[in-house]
């Protein structure tokens, strides 16, 4: 089994006995994770706010949904297999492939003429964001302590903060004054940025094994999901939900997830092991990222172009709004590991989904009456509390493993978050759409009013039900390898 030399070393010219080591400052290595997680961040902000622009010149409103359902898609089912391929061959070609399909897809995108290509071209820019968010993630933990782990998160999680502002800003500006094209094409020099960087400041040594790719668990889990998710957002669009075309997809993909588990207890390296989610700490981990995917989604998705339609404000101010929600989160992230270290990750966790509850029922509330002031603040204490419940989350279960372990448990994690996405803006596409009726925001602003405040009230739902899962965590947790008192609040 792989394992990784001492997590306190500064990672300079260092090998371990079994063969994974790296001869890298973390420096350099941390601004090229920034870096790197900046071509998702700025394209997970920078595409919301453009969606007016871009239906009104390609059309496809009830389409559109699906411009982020299929880049979550590719991004969620191509994670475990990039993740157990980091663990096996190495994180820094992973990464770099990652890069390089995430170009490719921007390139693509951004010459898309017609609503079906642009969805096409979105899902190979997924299949690139599978691998490089969980993979600098992974890094991230291979060489930062717990105790260091939440200030390093803390700095990635600070690209989202500032991709907040450029992003929308970028895209504002590009609907605005030039082109939604250009949205795409602005991922071009971040990319030869961030390869440019891990190429030159990232060096590590993996003893080289022969490995079984795990490709009918692969094929089994993406046909699974696409077919779950089809069947959400056509359900009561292009079908009727009780069709045999509705019916069939949704009742094919749970028979194929059924065999996706049975393939899996085969696979001598199954592309998503089970005992990942048969550990409480690793299960609960995942019910929660699965939570904070649905309310990240549905609030960027639906945020912008509810201001667009009932405001009537420019897709730049929108996107200046639905800003506050990444700065939170950032300024939460980076304070998060001063709480779980004195009170422990459940702890810390249950009090950001609290916020993350008020934050929710505050936005519901303000869709009602809308005003940017009230919808900003909203934001801001929604992305306040995820926060303080993503990182912890997912460091305390990066923790419990070892160096061959942690990117499949990070995987796993960003896994469930996608899931959670992919499936969120499928139902909540699906909820709108049936309510909408075919019709566009700008055609009946005020049914899509309504229809958008419903949704915003299902996702206090979801903040209760991350609750739950929250509560399920353990109350105490101990790093892999280390001997020492366990984080938590008190002992079992």
């Amino acid at each position: 089994m792989l394992r990784a030399d001492s997590e306190e070393a500064p990672l300079s010219s260092t090998t371990t006995s079994t063969g994974v080591g790296f001869r890298s400052e973390r420096g350099p290595i941390l601004i090229a994770l920034m870096v790197t997680t900046g071509l998702i961040a700025i394209d997970a902000t920078i595409l919301a706010t453009a969606v007016p622009t871009i239906v009104a010149d390609l059309g496809g409103f009830t389409s559109f949904p699906w411009l982020f359902s299929v880049y979550l898609l590719t991004q969620a089912v191509s994670v475990p297999i990039y993740s157990k391929l980091a663990d096996t061959i190495g994180r820094k070609p992973v990464i770099l492939l990652g890069i390089g399909l995430f170009l490719l897809g921007s390139v693509l995108c951004g010459f898309a003429w017609s609503m079906p290509a642009l969805i096409a071209f979105r899902a190979v820019q997924g299949l690139g964001a599978g691998a490089v968010q969980p993979i600098a993630i992974t890094i991230a933990g291979d060489i930062y302590t717990v105790a260091e782990r939440a200030k390093a998160q803390g700095y990635i999680a600070s690209v989202w903060g500032v991709s907040s502002v450029v992003g929308p800003t970028l895209g504002g500006v590009f609907a605005e004054f030039l082109s939604w094209n250009w949205i795409f094409f602005v991922n071009i020099p971040l990319c030869l940025a961030a390869a440019w960087l891990l190429v030159r400041h990232l060096h590590e040594t993996v003893e080289r094994t022969s490995h079984r790719i795990d490709w009918a668990g692969g094929l089994l889990l993406t046909t699974a999901m696409s077919l779950l998710i089809l069947a959400l957002l056509e359900g009561g669009n292009a079908w009727e939900w009780l069709s045999v075309p509705s019916v069939g997809a949704f009742a094919l993909g749970v028979v194929l997830l059924v065999a996706f588990v049975r393939v899996e207890r085969r696979a001598d390296e199954p592309v998503l092991p089970l005992w990942v989610f048969s550990d409480r700490l690793l299960l609960s981990a995942s019910l929660v990222s699965v939570g904070v995917g649905v309310l990240l989604i549905g609030i960027t998705s639906y945020v912008p172009t509810f201001l667009e339609a009932l405001l009537d404000v420019s897709p730049l101010t929108s996107g200046l709004t639905l800003a506050a929600l990444t700065i939170g989160w950032p300024i939460s992230a980076s304070q998060s590991g001063r709480l779980y270290l004195r009170v422990g990750f459940r702890t810390t966790v249950l009090v950001g989904c609290a916020v993350v509850v008020a934050g929710t029922a505050g936005l519901a509330l303000a869709a009602m009456r809308p005003s940017l002031l009230a919808v900003g603040l909203a934001c801001f204490v929604i992305g306040a509390g995820l926060g303080l419940v993503a990182a912890p989350s997912l460091i305390a279960a990066q923790s419990s493993v070892g160096w061959s372990e942690r990117g499949v448990v990070t995987g796993a994690n960003l896994f469930s978050r996608s899931m959670g996405s992919a499936l969120g803006v499928a139902a909540l596409g699906a909820l709108i759409n049936g309510l909408m009726r075919g019709a566009s925001p700008a055609q009946d602003p005020e049914q899509f009013g309504d229809a958008v405040t419903l949704s915003f009230a299902a996702l206090v739902v979801v903040a209760l039900a991350t609750v739950a899962a929250a509560a399920a965590m353990p109350r105490t947790t101990t790093e892999h390898g280390s001997a020492g008192t366990p984080l938590g609040d008190v002992a079992d």
